[in-house]
């Protein structure tokens, strides 16, 4: 069967779609992939479903080998990629063939890459999802020695690439009050608006610690807080006043004061910070936000029809006959430009 042995891997790798929603009431957070948008980036770039499952690697990917004929694509924090030695461009779909070998390094920007299959990867199903959610003992880590399979693929194109925004170095994030807001004093709020953060040491798929050079945020009353509903996005104060941000794996109750909730098209911005990026809080009104979530989906609905074939060189493509002809154009995949030909 067709997929990718893993020879060598991030310690933090696994496989990741959009998650479960519904079961917050279960006490089961919807987790899937911490940078939702390279989902649908690499869905366009197959010409597939973004609900199909892909490897989400953090802070590097790993070394694979090609056990089958296959199509991938590759998005998200954009990574050194090799192939039997040649450079891959990122945010691009490439040609695989048995044997050879896929080689993907460190991040250049950003912390979450993302290897898509064409069919996605063949996982079991639980609760609707492939998504390992390690929080809750849902699955596991992608390790050495595991064979990760492609699912059925009705599609035939690779040789794509798509110019994505550059959203893995930080920068503003919009925000909408949350329950707690108004347990803030304005000086308080003010003081949240205009500070620069970084993103601090500690980070997973839970959540972010955000690290300014002034004092803790504290709520009035917030030792008295009752613990209840939380969601990703949500900007919870530790006792010290210091804020994190919440992931797609955090817990489902809390009674942390929450001072503002990341509008989910913005909470990839958050996961996709590297540490030490510079990030700062806007607050908008609730019709700002739904006009900006209506723009990000339309931005993602017309994926599809934004991937352009790679171009290249045919003098010096070896590997021609390993790639298809889309509409007269000669794909390939060793741009050293960052995949955007």
């Amino acid at each position: 069967m067709s997929g990718l042995v893993v020879h060598n891997i991030s310690p933090i790798a696994s496989l990741q779609d959009m998650g479960r929603a519904g079961y917050l009431k279960q006490g089961l957070s919807r987790g899937g992939a911490a940078d939702r948008q390279a989902l649908a980036e690499g869905a366009a770039l197959l010409g597939q479903s973004p609900g199909i499952a892909a490897l989400e690697m953090a802070g590097t990917g790993g070394e694979f080998e090609a056990t089958g004929d296959l199509r991938i694509a590759l998005t998200g924090a954009p990574m050194v990629a090799m192939l039997d030695g040649v450079v891959l461009a990122w945010n691009a779909s490439h040609a695989l063939v048995k044997g050879q070998r896929l080689i993907l390094g460190a991040a250049k920007s950003g912390v979450y890459g993302y290897l898509h299959f064409g069919g996605g990867i063949d996982a079991p199903e639980f609760l609707g999802s492939r998504s390992a959610h390690l929080l809750a003992g849902i699955g596991r880590r992608v390790q050495t020695g595991d064979h990760l399979t492609c699912g059925p693929d009705q599609g035939e194109a690779t040789g794509l690439g798509l110019k994505v925004s550059d959203r893995f170095h930080g920068g503003p994030v919009r925000v909408v009050p949350s329950v707690q807001t108004n347990l803030f004093a304005p000086d308080v709020l003010e003081r949240f608006q205009v500070t620069k953060f970084t993103r601090g040491p500690r980070a997973n798929r839970m959540g972010v610690e955000m690290l300014s050079g002034g004092g803790g945020f504290t709520a009035d009353g917030q030792l008295d807080i009752l613990s209840e509903v939380i969601v990703p996005g949500d900007i919870q104060m530790t006792g010290d006043g210091l804020p994190f941000v919440l992931l797609p794996e955090c817990q489902t109750t809390g009674g942390y004061p929450r001072i503002a909730t990341v509008i989910p098209c913005d909470l990839g911005l958050v996961a996709q910070a590297p540490a030490g990026a510079a990030i700062t809080f806007e607050f908008v009104t609730l019709d700002q936000a739904l006009a900006a979530q209506a723009r990000y989906g339309a931005t993602l609905k017309g994926l599809k029809n934004a991937c352009q074939p790679l171009i290249r060189d045919v003098a010096n493509m070896g590997d021609l006959l390993s790639y298809q002809l889309i509409s007269g154009a000669i794909s390939a995949h060793d741009d050293k430009e960052d995949g955007n030909g």
